[in-house]
Protein backbone atom coordinates (compact mmCIF):
# COMPACT_ATOMS: atom_id res chain seq x y z
CA UNK A 1 0.00 0.00 0.00
CA UNK A 2 1.80 3.36 -1.25
CA UNK A 3 -0.44 5.68 -1.14
CA UNK A 4 -0.12 8.02 2.47
CA UNK A 5 -2.52 7.42 5.21
CA UNK A 6 -5.75 9.75 5.38
CA UNK A 7 -7.04 10.17 8.64
CA UNK A 8 -10.95 10.36 10.07
CA UNK A 9 -9.79 13.47 11.80
CA UNK A 10 -5.91 13.74 12.77
CA UNK A 11 -4.67 16.87 14.78
CA UNK A 12 -3.99 19.85 13.03
CA UNK A 13 -1.66 22.66 14.64
CA UNK A 14 -1.38 25.93 13.86
CA UNK A 15 1.41 28.78 13.93
CA UNK A 16 1.20 29.53 17.80
CA UNK A 17 0.60 26.29 20.01
CA UNK A 18 4.79 25.86 19.37
CA UNK A 19 4.91 29.81 21.08
CA UNK A 20 2.67 29.01 23.87
CA UNK A 21 4.57 25.70 24.97
CA UNK A 22 7.69 27.46 24.68
CA UNK A 23 6.17 30.15 27.01
CA UNK A 24 5.23 27.52 29.60
CA UNK A 25 8.50 25.69 29.74
CA UNK A 26 10.05 28.85 29.64
CA UNK A 27 8.51 30.04 33.06
CA UNK A 28 8.46 26.76 34.20
CA UNK A 29 4.33 26.88 34.61
CA UNK A 30 4.17 22.63 33.69
CA UNK A 31 2.01 21.42 36.62
CA UNK A 32 -2.43 21.41 36.31
CA UNK A 33 -2.12 25.96 37.55
CA UNK A 34 -0.50 28.69 35.67
CA UNK A 35 -0.76 31.99 33.41
CA UNK A 36 -2.08 30.03 30.32
CA UNK A 37 -4.21 27.51 32.07
CA UNK A 38 -6.03 31.01 33.46
CA UNK A 39 -6.06 32.23 29.52
CA UNK A 40 -7.18 29.30 28.01
CA UNK A 41 -10.70 29.62 30.54
CA UNK A 42 -10.75 33.48 30.03
CA UNK A 43 -10.63 32.97 26.06
CA UNK A 44 -12.74 30.01 25.69
CA UNK A 45 -15.64 31.68 27.95
CA UNK A 46 -15.34 34.02 25.89
CA UNK A 47 -16.46 32.49 22.74
CA UNK A 48 -18.92 30.40 25.15
CA UNK A 49 -21.49 33.15 25.78
CA UNK A 50 -19.95 34.64 28.53
CA UNK A 51 -20.14 31.20 30.87
CA UNK A 52 -17.88 30.26 33.32
CA UNK A 53 -14.85 27.39 32.55
CA UNK A 54 -13.31 24.86 34.21
CA UNK A 55 -10.77 23.23 31.54
CA UNK A 56 -10.50 19.74 32.66
CA UNK A 57 -8.18 16.08 31.82
CA UNK A 58 -11.27 15.17 29.62
CA UNK A 59 -14.48 15.40 28.23
CA UNK A 60 -15.33 12.40 30.64
CA UNK A 61 -13.83 14.26 33.38
CA UNK A 62 -16.59 17.34 32.88
CA UNK A 63 -19.41 15.32 32.67
CA UNK A 64 -18.67 12.89 35.89
CA UNK A 65 -18.43 16.76 37.99
CA UNK A 66 -21.10 17.67 36.60
CA UNK A 67 -23.22 14.64 37.67
CA UNK A 68 -21.65 15.16 41.09
CA UNK A 69 -22.68 18.83 41.32
CA UNK A 70 -26.22 17.34 40.19
CA UNK A 71 -25.98 15.38 43.51
CA UNK A 72 -26.23 12.15 41.14
CA UNK A 73 -25.39 9.13 43.95
CA UNK A 74 -25.77 5.37 43.99
CA UNK A 75 -29.30 3.61 42.94
CA UNK A 76 -30.60 7.24 40.88
CA UNK A 77 -31.20 6.77 37.29
CA UNK A 78 -29.74 9.42 34.20
CA UNK A 79 -31.40 9.37 30.76
CA UNK A 80 -28.77 9.41 28.12
CA UNK A 81 -28.59 9.66 24.28
CA UNK A 82 -28.29 5.95 23.08
CA UNK A 83 -26.35 6.98 19.88
CA UNK A 84 -23.34 8.22 20.95
CA UNK A 85 -19.79 7.58 22.34
CA UNK A 86 -19.15 5.23 25.69
CA UNK A 87 -17.97 8.68 27.09
CA UNK A 88 -21.37 9.80 27.57
CA UNK A 89 -22.50 6.66 29.92
CA UNK A 90 -19.71 5.69 31.46
CA UNK A 91 -19.61 9.03 34.31
CA UNK A 92 -23.27 7.26 35.27
CA UNK A 93 -21.75 4.61 36.37
CA UNK A 94 -19.04 6.15 37.60
CA UNK A 95 -21.52 7.58 40.11
CA UNK A 96 -23.25 3.92 41.18
CA UNK A 97 -26.57 5.12 38.81
CA UNK A 98 -27.95 3.66 35.89
CA UNK A 99 -28.15 4.64 32.89
CA UNK A 100 -31.62 4.55 30.79
CA UNK A 101 -31.34 5.48 26.88
CA UNK A 102 -33.35 7.42 24.70
CA UNK A 103 -33.13 7.02 21.19
CA UNK A 104 -32.32 9.52 18.36
CA UNK A 105 -34.46 11.37 15.53
CA UNK A 106 -33.83 11.06 11.60
CA UNK A 107 -33.60 14.88 11.32
CA UNK A 108 -30.79 15.92 13.61
CA UNK A 109 -29.85 12.06 14.40
CA UNK A 110 -29.51 13.72 18.13
CA UNK A 111 -32.03 12.62 21.12
CA UNK A 112 -35.96 12.29 19.50
CA UNK A 113 -38.25 14.42 22.48
CA UNK A 114 -40.94 12.04 21.96
CA UNK A 115 -38.85 9.24 23.28
CA UNK A 116 -37.86 11.21 26.06
CA UNK A 117 -40.89 12.38 27.45
CA UNK A 118 -42.26 8.55 26.86
CA UNK A 119 -38.94 7.71 29.06
CA UNK A 120 -39.65 10.39 31.59
CA UNK A 121 -43.47 9.83 32.06
CA UNK A 122 -42.61 5.74 32.61
CA UNK A 123 -39.74 6.37 34.98
CA UNK A 124 -41.98 8.47 37.30
CA UNK A 125 -44.88 6.08 36.87
CA UNK A 126 -42.38 3.76 38.39
CA UNK A 127 -40.95 5.78 41.31
CA UNK A 128 -37.35 6.25 39.35
CA UNK A 129 -37.76 10.28 38.41
CA UNK A 130 -34.49 10.19 36.96
CA UNK A 131 -31.84 13.05 38.27
CA UNK A 132 -30.57 14.58 34.96
CA UNK A 133 -30.13 14.18 31.42
CA UNK A 134 -27.34 14.09 29.29
CA UNK A 135 -27.91 15.41 25.93
CA UNK A 136 -25.26 14.76 22.56
CA UNK A 137 -24.69 17.20 19.99
CA UNK A 138 -23.62 14.47 17.52
CA UNK A 139 -21.02 15.07 14.73
CA UNK A 140 -21.74 18.60 15.73
CA UNK A 141 -25.16 18.98 14.56
CA UNK A 142 -27.60 20.82 17.53
CA UNK A 143 -30.10 18.90 18.66
CA UNK A 144 -33.95 19.93 19.00
CA UNK A 145 -33.20 22.08 22.22
CA UNK A 146 -36.07 23.93 22.38
CA UNK A 147 -38.63 20.58 22.67
CA UNK A 148 -35.92 19.09 24.66
CA UNK A 149 -35.67 21.79 27.06
CA UNK A 150 -39.30 22.51 26.93
CA UNK A 151 -39.75 18.91 28.35
CA UNK A 152 -36.94 19.11 31.18
CA UNK A 153 -38.41 22.50 32.59
CA UNK A 154 -41.88 20.47 32.80
CA UNK A 155 -40.47 17.85 34.02
CA UNK A 156 -38.02 19.59 36.38
CA UNK A 157 -34.84 17.58 35.52
CA UNK A 158 -31.49 19.24 34.71
CA UNK A 159 -29.82 18.67 31.26
CA UNK A 160 -25.96 18.18 30.72
CA UNK A 161 -25.10 19.37 27.50
CA UNK A 162 -22.39 17.10 26.00
CA UNK A 163 -21.38 19.36 23.33
CA UNK A 164 -17.55 17.38 22.74
CA UNK A 165 -18.26 16.99 18.94
CA UNK A 166 -19.79 20.77 18.79
CA UNK A 167 -17.34 23.56 19.92
CA UNK A 168 -17.95 25.92 17.18
CA UNK A 169 -21.54 25.15 16.59
CA UNK A 170 -24.59 27.52 17.32
CA UNK A 171 -28.37 27.15 17.66
CA UNK A 172 -30.21 29.79 17.16
CA UNK A 173 -27.11 32.00 17.44
CA UNK A 174 -26.24 30.52 20.73
CA UNK A 175 -23.37 28.16 21.08
CA UNK A 176 -23.62 24.70 21.92
CA UNK A 177 -22.69 23.53 25.14
CA UNK A 178 -24.31 26.79 26.71
CA UNK A 179 -27.62 26.18 26.41
CA UNK A 180 -28.54 24.26 29.98
CA UNK A 181 -27.51 23.67 33.58
CA UNK A 182 -24.29 22.00 32.63
CA UNK A 183 -22.11 21.70 28.82
CA UNK A 184 -18.87 20.34 28.03
CA UNK A 185 -16.69 20.39 25.96
CA UNK A 186 -13.55 17.64 24.37
CA UNK A 187 -10.56 18.47 23.31
CA UNK A 188 -9.43 15.13 22.27
CA UNK A 189 -6.58 14.93 19.38
CA UNK A 190 -9.56 14.06 16.98
CA UNK A 191 -11.72 17.22 17.94
CA UNK A 192 -12.17 20.22 16.09
CA UNK A 193 -9.57 21.80 18.28
CA UNK A 194 -7.38 20.22 20.22
CA UNK A 195 -5.38 20.14 23.64
CA UNK A 196 -3.63 16.76 23.29
CA UNK A 197 -6.24 15.49 25.68
CA UNK A 198 -8.24 17.81 27.29
CA UNK A 199 -12.51 19.01 27.94
CA UNK A 200 -14.08 21.67 29.99
CA UNK A 201 -17.19 21.61 32.10
CA UNK A 202 -18.97 25.25 31.40
CA UNK A 203 -21.89 26.64 33.37
CA UNK A 204 -23.93 30.14 34.34
CA UNK A 205 -23.38 29.24 37.58
CA UNK A 206 -19.79 30.74 38.96
CA UNK A 207 -20.10 28.66 42.60
CA UNK A 208 -20.54 25.09 40.63
CA UNK A 209 -17.63 25.98 38.04
CA UNK A 210 -15.35 26.76 41.68
CA UNK A 211 -16.92 23.58 43.18
CA UNK A 212 -15.64 21.72 40.12
CA UNK A 213 -11.96 23.08 39.70
CA UNK A 214 -11.48 22.26 43.82
CA UNK A 215 -13.03 18.75 43.17
CA UNK A 216 -10.75 18.20 39.73
CA UNK A 217 -8.07 19.49 41.97
CA UNK A 218 -8.07 16.00 44.58
CA UNK A 219 -10.64 18.40 46.77
CA UNK A 220 -7.69 20.08 48.85
CA UNK A 221 -9.08 22.14 51.56
CA UNK A 222 -7.14 25.31 52.70
CA UNK A 223 -4.97 24.63 54.84
CA UNK A 224 -1.18 24.68 55.19
CA UNK A 225 -1.18 20.82 55.01
CA UNK A 226 -3.16 18.25 52.81
CA UNK A 227 -6.42 18.68 54.08
CA UNK A 228 -9.42 16.99 52.56
CA UNK A 229 -13.06 16.96 53.58
CA UNK A 230 -14.05 15.09 50.30
CA UNK A 231 -13.09 12.99 47.42
CA UNK A 232 -11.35 14.52 45.14
CA UNK A 233 -10.32 13.81 41.53
CA UNK A 234 -7.37 14.67 39.23
CA UNK A 235 -9.34 16.31 36.56
CA UNK A 236 -7.24 19.79 35.99
CA UNK A 237 -6.20 20.53 32.72
CA UNK A 238 -2.10 20.91 32.78
CA UNK A 239 -0.71 24.43 32.30
CA UNK A 240 0.97 22.82 29.29
CA UNK A 241 -1.90 21.99 26.97
CA UNK A 242 -3.63 24.89 28.30
CA UNK A 243 -0.81 26.48 25.88
CA UNK A 244 -1.80 24.09 23.40
CA UNK A 245 -5.57 25.19 23.64
CA UNK A 246 -4.47 28.71 23.46
CA UNK A 247 -2.82 28.86 20.19
CA UNK A 248 -5.98 26.28 18.72
CA UNK A 249 -8.59 28.35 19.92
CA UNK A 250 -7.02 30.95 17.76
CA UNK A 251 -7.93 29.46 15.19
CA UNK A 252 -11.39 27.62 15.92
CA UNK A 253 -13.36 29.76 13.28
CA UNK A 254 -11.03 29.07 10.37
CA UNK A 255 -11.28 24.72 11.19
CA UNK A 256 -15.06 25.31 11.15
CA UNK A 257 -14.91 26.99 7.80
CA UNK A 258 -12.87 24.50 6.33
CA UNK A 259 -15.08 21.42 7.96
CA UNK A 260 -18.17 22.59 6.45
CA UNK A 261 -16.47 23.16 3.11
CA UNK A 262 -15.00 19.54 3.49
CA UNK A 263 -18.98 18.75 3.79
CA UNK A 264 -19.99 20.79 1.22
CA UNK A 265 -17.29 19.57 -1.52
CA UNK A 266 -18.40 15.34 -0.17
CA UNK A 267 -21.87 17.02 -0.46
CA UNK A 268 -21.50 18.52 -4.30
CA UNK A 269 -19.14 15.94 -5.24
CA UNK A 270 -21.17 12.33 -4.36
CA UNK A 271 -24.35 14.09 -5.52
CA UNK A 272 -24.64 11.91 -8.55
CA UNK A 273 -24.36 8.76 -6.61
CA UNK A 274 -28.37 8.16 -5.35
CA UNK A 275 -27.73 5.71 -2.60
CA UNK A 276 -26.20 8.45 -0.36
CA UNK A 277 -27.52 11.14 1.49
CA UNK A 278 -26.63 13.72 4.17
CA UNK A 279 -28.01 14.96 7.52
CA UNK A 280 -29.22 18.61 6.40
CA UNK A 281 -28.93 21.49 9.08
CA UNK A 282 -32.40 22.80 9.93
CA UNK A 283 -33.79 26.47 10.46
CA UNK A 284 -31.66 28.30 12.68
CA UNK A 285 -29.12 25.20 13.38
CA UNK A 286 -25.42 25.59 12.56
CA UNK A 287 -23.23 22.68 12.44
CA UNK A 288 -19.21 22.91 13.07
CA UNK A 289 -19.62 19.66 10.68
CA UNK A 290 -17.12 18.03 12.64
CA UNK A 291 -17.14 15.00 10.49
CA UNK A 292 -19.28 14.49 7.32
CA UNK A 293 -21.25 11.77 7.94
CA UNK A 294 -23.71 9.98 5.55
CA UNK A 295 -26.35 7.09 4.97
CA UNK A 296 -26.09 4.14 2.63
CA UNK A 297 -29.69 3.44 1.29
CA UNK A 298 -30.76 -0.31 2.15
CA UNK A 299 -31.32 -1.35 -1.41
CA UNK A 300 -27.62 -0.33 -2.29
CA UNK A 301 -25.39 -2.74 -4.15
CA UNK A 302 -22.27 -1.22 -2.01
CA UNK A 303 -23.38 -1.55 1.78
CA UNK A 304 -21.65 0.75 4.39
CA UNK A 305 -18.71 -2.07 5.17
CA UNK A 306 -18.32 -2.16 1.65
CA UNK A 307 -17.12 1.04 0.95
CA UNK A 308 -15.70 1.00 4.60
CA UNK A 309 -13.09 -1.94 3.29
CA UNK A 310 -12.63 -0.53 -0.34
CA UNK A 311 -11.61 3.08 1.32
CA UNK A 312 -9.54 0.90 3.66
CA UNK A 313 -7.54 -0.56 0.92
CA UNK A 314 -6.48 2.32 -0.18
CA UNK A 315 -5.42 3.43 3.02
CA UNK A 316 -8.36 5.71 3.66
CA UNK A 317 -9.85 5.69 6.87
CA UNK A 318 -13.20 5.68 7.65
CA UNK A 319 -15.81 4.70 10.32
CA UNK A 320 -19.35 3.51 10.97
CA UNK A 321 -21.35 5.66 13.11
CA UNK A 322 -21.54 5.10 16.62
CA UNK A 323 -23.34 2.00 17.94
CA UNK A 324 -25.32 2.71 20.03
CA UNK A 325 -24.86 1.85 24.00
CA UNK A 326 -28.27 0.04 24.35
CA UNK A 327 -26.37 -2.50 22.03
CA UNK A 328 -23.11 -2.72 23.86
CA UNK A 329 -22.09 -5.88 25.84
CA UNK A 330 -21.78 -3.19 28.73
CA UNK A 331 -25.00 -1.76 28.82
CA UNK A 332 -26.89 -4.20 27.09
CA UNK A 333 -29.36 -4.86 30.70
CA UNK A 334 -29.94 -0.90 30.60
CA UNK A 335 -33.54 0.08 29.82
CA UNK A 336 -34.00 2.02 26.40
CA UNK A 337 -36.96 3.62 25.08
CA UNK A 338 -37.03 3.10 20.93
CA UNK A 339 -34.17 2.06 19.43
CA UNK A 340 -34.64 1.41 16.25
CA UNK A 341 -33.51 4.92 14.63
CA UNK A 342 -30.11 4.48 16.22
CA UNK A 343 -30.04 1.15 15.14
CA UNK A 344 -30.76 1.91 11.29
CA UNK A 345 -28.39 4.64 12.12
CA UNK A 346 -25.23 2.54 13.12
CA UNK A 347 -26.38 -0.32 10.04
CA UNK A 348 -25.98 2.43 7.39
CA UNK A 349 -24.07 5.08 8.23
CA UNK A 350 -20.38 5.75 7.90
CA UNK A 351 -18.07 9.06 8.98
CA UNK A 352 -15.89 10.24 6.46
CA UNK A 353 -12.37 11.46 6.74
CA UNK A 354 -12.84 15.10 7.54
CA UNK A 355 -9.71 16.59 9.06
CA UNK A 356 -9.51 20.16 8.28
CA UNK A 357 -5.53 19.42 7.69
CA UNK A 358 -6.41 17.42 4.49
CA UNK A 359 -5.35 18.91 1.13
CA UNK A 360 -6.92 19.03 -2.39
CA UNK A 361 -5.48 16.08 -3.41
CA UNK A 362 -6.57 14.37 -0.27
CA UNK A 363 -10.51 15.06 -0.89
CA UNK A 364 -10.23 14.31 -4.63
CA UNK A 365 -8.85 10.70 -4.10
CA UNK A 366 -11.35 9.59 -1.43
CA UNK A 367 -14.45 10.55 -3.92
CA UNK A 368 -12.82 9.34 -6.62
CA UNK A 369 -12.24 5.79 -4.61
CA UNK A 370 -16.15 6.02 -3.57
CA UNK A 371 -17.59 6.94 -6.84
CA UNK A 372 -15.06 3.41 -7.98
CA UNK A 373 -16.51 1.74 -5.50
CA UNK A 374 -20.19 2.53 -6.71
CA UNK A 375 -19.29 1.93 -10.01
CA UNK A 376 -17.37 -1.29 -9.91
Amino acid sequence: MDNKKIWLSSPHMGKNEYKYVTEAFDLNWIAPVGPHLNDFEKNLSEISDGKHIAALSSGTSAIHLALILLEVECGDEVLCSTFTFSASANPIVYQGASPVFVDSEMDTWNMCPNSLELAIQDRIENGKKPKAIILVHLYGMPAKMKEIIEISEKYNIPIIEDAAEGLGSTYFGKPLGCLTKFGIYSFNGNKIITTSGGGALISSDEEKIQKAKFLASQARDNAPHYEHSHIGFNYRLSNVSAAIGLGQLEVLQNRVNKRREIFEFYKKELTEIKEISFVEEMDGFYSNRWLTTILISEDSRVNREDLRLYLAKDNIEARPLWKPMHQQPIFENCLSFGGENSEYLFKYGLCLPSGSNMTDDDLNRIVTKIKEAFEN
